[in-house]
């Protein structure tokens, strides 16, 4: 579970389109480029802090779409709400002063208003908008979420990794006493057992700081590369038990993955998870376990990163679990398909040991098997990366 480099794709699901203009980042949650956004004219909006716009009056249901031009001097995000400002429709994240950006929504009958919150602390809203009539694409909308809407589930993620830590220093006690009996073949086998119990944490990884390098650090970047004397933690450990090293070589590596685990489990109370990055986690986890493990790239010689991709997938359930009734208020569709491509995909890694003892490395999957499983997690990840924007806090909209 390595602090990796991470990279956010595209968020190129229909109900989350994203334009960048001028530095701006507009989110819309109804699909911009449709044939009937594309075909409808757009209305001149022009925001600043004395007032949201101008808006018509009068609107037919269906697909509306205003260019909002940022007349002020500061960022502004804008949103197309109810009257009331229970769901929201559309939104520009953030608009620059003097750039203008599309904000498109499809509405049903009812009356609804333009909201703009600047940056620097003025929320203004625009004159009510009455829609008449009828439309078969009109957009259900969402709740709006605050800063405070996600310490629910960032309490159960504590919990949850609280309640770990514990059976991770037995594993890792256990690793440590086979290697200081000299039972190298046992530590080989209680080696898995430990590495998989911390990356079933998935997404806490981000709250362990130091901690998580030194655990689960790769030897990436060091000077001395896997001879470097720097080099502690897992994949450590792995490399001298898959590459000959005797007991008395190894014993200081487990010893010293004794003591991170024990130092970490004293300092996780003391570690802040940033609610907002739980979402984030969501999506993260299994993109860098597209890159690191199912590529073969972290295998140290005991060649079951397929095994940890399988408890990052775990991780990544865990997650989704605590942000669902979040995720059923904004996409009811999306959990539950999540849910089953998750599992899918364990099978398919299940698939591939299925009557062997033994996870087969990564390197030796047939072209066909890790095409379907490549093809699998790309699908998985282009819906777990809708979570972000879905859950991102969208204060006073």
């Amino acid at each position: 579970m390595t602090v990796r480099p991470w990279f956010r794709r595209p968020l190129l699901a229909g109900a989350l389109a994203l334009a960048v203009a001028g530095g701006a980042l507009a989110v819309a949650f109804t699909a911009d480029d449709s044939p009937a956004a594309a075909g409808s004219p757009a209305l001149t909006v022009s925001v600043d802090k004395h007032g949201c716009g101008a808006p018509p009056a009068r609107l037919p249901a269906g697909t509306v779409v205003f260019d909002v031009t940022d007349a002020a001097q500061t960022f502004v995000t804008v949103y197309l709400t109810d009257l009331g400002g229970g769901r929201a429709y559309s939104e520009i994240r953030w608009l620059g002063p003097h750039h203008s950006l599309p904000l498109t929504g499809s509405l049903a009958a009812g009356r609804y208003a333009l909201r703009c919150v600047f940056s620097d602390g003025p929320v203004v809203t625009s004159a009510a908008i009455a829609v008449t009539g009828s439309s078969a694409a009109a957009e259900t909308g969402y709740p709006p979420m605050t800063s405070t809407d996600l310490e629910q589930a960032v309490t159960g993620y504590r919990a949850f990794v609280s309640t770990a830590l514990p059976l991770l220093l037995d594993a890792a006690r256990t690793l440590d006493a086979d290697v200081a009996r000299g039972d190298l073949t046992a530590a080989r086998a209680d080696w898995l057992t430990a590495h998989l119990d911390y990356e079933h944490l998935g997404a806490a990884y981000a709250s362990f700081g130091d901690f998580d390098d030194a655990i689960d650090g790769r030897p990436d970047g060091l000077p001395g590369g896997v001879d470097d004397t720097g080099w502690t933690g897992f994949l450590a450990v792995e490399h001298a038990l898959w590459h000959g090293a005797a007991a008395d070589r190894v014993r200081p590596l487990t010893r010293k993955l004794v003591s991170d685990v024990t130092g970490l489990i004293a300092d996780f109370p003391s570690e802040d998870i940033d609610s907002e990055d739980l979402p984030l986690r969501a999506h993260e986890i299994l993109e860098n376990a597209l890159q690191f493990q199912l590529t073969g790239h972290d295998d140290q010689g005991s060649g079951t990163t397929l095994a940890t991709l399988d408890a990052n997938v775990q991780g990544t359930q865990e997650v989704l679990s605590l942000l669902a009734p979040l995720l059923r208020e904004r996409d009811p569709g999306l959990v539950d398909a999540t849910d089953a491509e998750l599992s899918a995909l364990r099978a398919q890694l299940a698939a591939t040991h299925t009557g062997q003892p033994a996870w087969p490395a990564a390197g030796s999957l047939d072209r066909a098997t890790r095409e379907r499983l490549d093809g699998s997690l790309g699908a998985l990840l282009e819906q777990l990366a809708r979570i972000p924007n879905l859950l991102a806090a969208r204060n006073h909209a």
